[in-house]
């Protein structure tokens, strides 16, 4: 089968593209870099079966022969990040928004499948825990910038699924809670990744707000065993699904957490909402997600323990750390494809 990631140089992208890759799959990756990193798909270019374009959704031809070569799409690029959301709110509308209709109407041409990537921040203030796909979504106030992420992938739901009961497009909404793992940077406001550096180098570690928000965090192999069965799961289209772990913990749990396993000295230090982002600020006590429904349909539940998780993060950046050799480097390229199939067999 031949794949179209849009941007597979990112996060979740690049273990996608490892795994359709490490079963034989052909991977065609669509990405900018500017969220994404060329750096999370450089032990894979050797592979010929993956195909790379450093471009954007936004490049409509380009786009059109991309998704007319390939047999399924998955699109991940958007604006993500709760700090790039609020710092630019016209960028995160109009790349969601535009992008994704751009996606759609490209695949309607062919009916080539085309799974979604949506967000458990749909669900905004929504306070009936957990959060099921067909509950209803409370988002706040428009003159508040930090909804206009989740109203932006709200819409996009409404259009893929609208493409698919109007113009037969098959689609699959996957909402993503709070992914983890190797290759997640902090640049954007991800907190797992800002604690565990800050706690590897002995600065203070951020908690914004109170502490007391509970979230529940998904190793990121989990979620790609999740994205492999949808792909290959025709009951799945016109459906919507929860990708996430049930395993809750506050943030200040989280910092605790990290600092206990890495035996660091860094102190903990709360930063008020408006200090962190900006006046204003909202944030969900709780978010949870029913797994019920994606387990019904594929039989996937997530196995990766959050302890588990935060070990091979901690492992990938004091990895990073280390000053490459040529045998290390040498040493690395040669087990790429080694090391992509373990993790995918754990998963």
């Amino acid at each position: 089968m031949r794949v179209l990631i849009t941007g597979g140089a990112g996060f979740i992208g690049s273990h996608l593209a490892e795994a359709l890759l490490s079963r034989g799959d052909e991977v065609l990756i669509l990405d900018d870099l500017s969220t994404g990193s060329s750096e999370n798909i450089r032990h894979l270019r050797d592979i010929p079966r993956l195909n790379y374009w450093i471009d954007s959704v936004m490049n409509k031809a380009l786009l059109a022969e991309l998704v007319d070569e390939s047999d399924l799409v998955v699109h991940l690029a958007a604006a993500v990040g709760v700090r790039l959301i609020v710092e630019s709110p016209v960028r995160t509308i109009e790349t969601n928004i535009k992008g994704t209709e751009l996606v759609l109407e490209a695949a309607r041409k062919k009916k080539k499948k085309v799974i979604i990537a949506s967000t458990s921040e749909v669900y905004g203030k929504s306070s009936h825990i957990p959060f099921d796909e067909d509950g209803d979504l409370v988002l706040g106030s428009t003159d508040k910038g930090r909804w206009s992420y989740a109203a932006s992938k709200a819409l996009d739901e409404f259009l893929a699924l609208a493409y698919w009961k109007e113009r037969k497009l098959p689609v699959v909404i996957a909402r993503f809670f709070n992914t983890i793992g190797p290759r997640q940077t902090g640049q954007y406001g991800m907190v797992v990744p800002n604690l565990v550096r800050q706690a590897m180098e002995g600065q203070p570690m951020t908690v914004f707000g109170s502490g007391k928000q509970r979230r529940c965090f998904c190793y990121v192999g989990d979620t790609v065993a999740a994205l492999l069965k949808l792909l290959d799961a025709p009951d799945a289209v016109g459906q919507v699904f929860n990708i996430g772990s049930s395993e809750e913990i506050s943030i200040e749990e989280l910092a605790g957490l990290i600092k206990a396993k890495l035996n660091s000295s860094s102190p903990i230090r709360y930063i008020p909402y408006e200090q962190a982002y900006e006046a204003g600020f909202e944030d969900m006590l709780r978010r949870v997600p029913s797994t019920a429904k994606i387990e019904r349909f594929v039989g996937w539940r997530p196995s990766t323990s959050l302890n588990v998780t935060i070990d091979l993060i901690v492992e990938y950046l004091r990895q990073k750390q280390k000053p490459m050799t040529y045998s290390s480097l040498q040493k690395r390229h040669i087990g790429s494809d080694q090391n992509a199939e373990n993790t995918d067999a754990a998963a």
